[in-house]
């Protein structure tokens, strides 16, 4: 998917949010756990009742791996699903891959080419040659770890090293990678005070924000600070949606917590 098809599916469905499929079996219903992929049904379920909300789905490749060989297998039957029966949707692989070139040309392929996701989340401390190959897929985004949600973001990120912060250095250098159109950024919501700096450095770059809900992040401060001409944003929400509810109206739980998101996207919007 091109970036300006992403744009114009976001004002379609006047929504920018993007749903985190991070399944846990212990947090699904348990009549579910009687089918035969109980991930694969889970998110199936999900994905009808929210797909008309959302721009982007996010599967955390931790919660799939977790399971094995059967895990993996869930996690290609729901990126098919979606592919086939909704192709305007984003899908974006949170796999946080990134390892030197050959490594990472192995990776791109399992992700890009195997499982067909139009995005992969990349980690950039091997430096370019660890992300270049990932860049080299046409119409295929790399969506770069630059300032995360997480309380050890601090730990290196924000971290000065010759008066500059480690994280303002990976997103100046990548811009001069070859390529570097293809990539997108992962910025956290609980950071909002940075966004007025990140986009001095990166003014067109879509920004991945997770952080929304669970995590606390503020979403009017995020677009007031994050937003761009062309939206630049996807809003992720994970736990907040998908376990809305663990008992059998999970679908419709989740849908109405998506419609309050998109909701207020819209407003913005508009």
């Amino acid at each position: 998917m091109t970036t300006q098809q992403l744009i114009d599916e976001i004002h379609r469905k006047k929504s920018f949010l993007c749903i985190g499929l991070d399944v846990d079996i212990n947090k699904i219903p348990k009549r579910l756990l009687l089918e035969e992929d109980p991930i694969f049904t889970f998110n199936k379920a999900i994905i009808d009742a929210t797909h008309h909300l959302c721009v982007a789905y996010k599967p955390n490749t931790a919660f799939y791996e977790a399971y094995g060989i059967k895990g993996w297998q869930s996690l290609e039957k729901t990126i098919n699903y979606i592919n086939h029966k909704y192709p305007e949707i984003y899908t974006i692989a949170d796999a946080k891959r990134g390892d030197i070139g050959n490594t990472s040309t192995m990776y791109a392929k399992a992700f890009f080419e195997d499982l067909s996701f139009d995005s992969v989340t990349v980690a950039p401390y091997m430096g370019k040659d660890s992300v270049e190959p990932f860049l080299a897929f046409e119409d295929k985004h790399t969506i770069l770890l630059a300032l995360t949600s997480n309380q050890g973001a601090f730990d290196f990120q924000t971290q000065k090293i010759d008066s500059e912060e480690v994280y303002k250095t990976v997103l100046k250098t990548s811009k001069t990678w070859k390529n570097a159109h293809n990539l997108m950024y992962v910025v956290g919501a609980t950071k909002a005070k940075y966004f007025k700096e990140i986009r001095q450095i990166i003014p067109d770059n879509f920004l991945l924000v997770p952080g929304v809900g669970a995590q606390g992040g503020n979403l009017e401060e995020v677009c007031k600070y994050g937003m761009n001409d062309s939206i630049g944003l996807l809003i992720n929400s994970s736990r907040g949606i998908i376990y809305a509810s663990n008992e059998d109206d999970f679908a419709e739980a989740a849908a109405k917590n998506a419609q309050q998101l998109q909701a207020q996207m819209q407003t913005i919007l508009e």
